[in-house]
């Protein structure tokens, strides 16, 4: 694999991580994302920050890849309502420009991209 290939990939899952990391950090603001409709707003903050963590280590690792990446993936669908529920309530997030946070939307679009990168073998 080539070291700038190998670079990336380990840019994604320590980016994922971070995020990840950030959940517990940040709870408060993490659990303001969630939509109403959505039930066990810690439970699910805990759960996806969890989630990324895990799956951006396992990333790291060339043998987990194809896993990480389809789950990663997976994880990026699964959040992204709290991302429209900000975007379509920026008075919530008076911290951020409304226009940033609809520009979230497609970038999100750009890393379940860059994660889908590597739900296959290298070869």
């Amino acid at each position: 694999m080539p070291a700038f290939t190998r670079l990336l990939r380990y840019l994604l899952g320590l980016l994922f991580m971070t995020a990840g990391i950030n959940h517990f950090w940040h709870t408060a603001f993490y659990i303001a994302m969630m939509p109403p409709y959505l039930p066990l707003h810690l439970a699910l903050v805990y759960l996806s920050g969890a989630a990324e963590i895990s799956l951006g280590g396992l990333l790291l690792f060339s043998r987990w890849q194809v896993l990480a990446g389809w789950g990663l993936v997976a994880l990026s669908v699964a959040v992204f309502p709290a991302n429209v529920h900000m975007a379509l309530h920026p008075e919530l997030f008076p911290e951020f420009s409304p226009a940033g946070l609809w520009l979230r939307l497609p970038l999100q679009g750009v890393v379940m991209a860059w994660a889908w990168c590597y739900t296959r073998r290298p070869g």
